[in-house]
C-alpha cells in the first residue's frame, strides 16, 4: 500500500490432498480499517473459530471463490487445477487487485503483480483470510456431499484418505466425486473390476 498498490488481495486453496471432492480456492481483499482479529492459517484454528471468522470476513471484505472439480483435477493434475482455481478466484473479485499474494511457491497467470509466499497463510493477513474462506467453504460442501452419498461418510473425513474412507472405498468403489487419477482411488477401481470379473466367472 505504501508503494501505491491498491487494492491488494490474498489467495489460498483447500483440498489438494483428499481422494474426493474439489479443490476450493478463495481470494480476499481485506478492508484495512476492518481487518478481523485472530486471523491465522486455517489449519491452526478450531472449526468453530473458522466458522466465526468466515462470517466476519464475508461481512467486512471482498471475497470470491472458485472450484476445480475432480474431473479437472484428473485431466490437468492437482497442481494445475489448483492454480487454475486460484486465478479464477482472483478474477472473480469485485475489484481487480494490483497486487496478489498467493500461498506457496507457484505464481499465477494474472496481469497484475503476483507474489508467491511460502507459508503465507501464517504471515500475510489476506492469505490467512483466504485460507479460512476456502477451508470453510470446502468443508461445508463435503458435508453436503455426505448427505447425498451417505455410504462414504464425506461429512466425517471431508474426502481425505482416512482408514474409514479407505474401507468405504473398498466396499462401494469410487463415485463421481472421487479423484480417479489418485493412486488409492485408481487401485480401488481396479480391485472392483477384478472382483466383478471374478464374480462373473464364478457365475458362469
Amino acid at each position: 500500500m505504501r508503494r501505491g498498490l491498491t487494492p491488494v488481495a490474498g489467495c489460498d486453496e483447500a483440498g489438494r490432498g483428499p481422494l474426493a471432492g474439489p479443490v476450493v480456492a478463495a481470494a480476499v481483499i481485506l478492508d484495512p480499517a476492518r481487518v478481523p482479529k485472530a486471523l491465522e492459517d486455517s489449519k491452526e484454528l478450531s472449526a468453530r473459530t473458522r466458522d466465526e471468522l468466515f462470517d466476519i470476513i464475508c461481512a467486512t471484505a471482498e471475497v470470491a471463490v472458485a472450484i476445480a472439480p475432480p474431473a479437472r483435477i484428473d485431466r490437468d493434475n492437482i497442481l494445475r487445477a489448483s492454480l487454475w482455481a486460484l486465478a479464477k478466484a482472483v478474477c472473480a473479485l469485485p475489484r481487480t487487485p494490483q497486487l496478489v499474494f498467493v500461498d506457496g511457491r507457484d505464481s499465477l497467470p494474472l496481469e497484475c503483480e503476483v507474489k508467491a509466499v511460502i507459508g503465507g497463510d501464517g504471515i500475510i493477513a489476506s492469505i490467512a483470510a483466504a485460507s479460512i474462506v476456502a477451508k470453510v467453504t470446502r468443508d461445508r460442501l463435503m458435508t453436503q456431499l455426505g448427505l447425498a452419498h451417505p455410504e462414504y461418510g464425506f461429512e466425517k473425513h471431508k474426502g481425505y484418505g482416512t482408514s474409514f474412507h479407505a474401507e468405504r472405498l473398498r466396499a462401494h468403489g469410487p463415485c463421481i466425486h472421487h479423484r480417479y487419477s489418485f493412486a488409492p482411488v485408481r487401485d480401488c477401481q481396479k480391485g472392483s473390476r477384478l472382483s466383478a470379473a471374478s464374480a462373473e466367472a464364478r457365475q458362469e
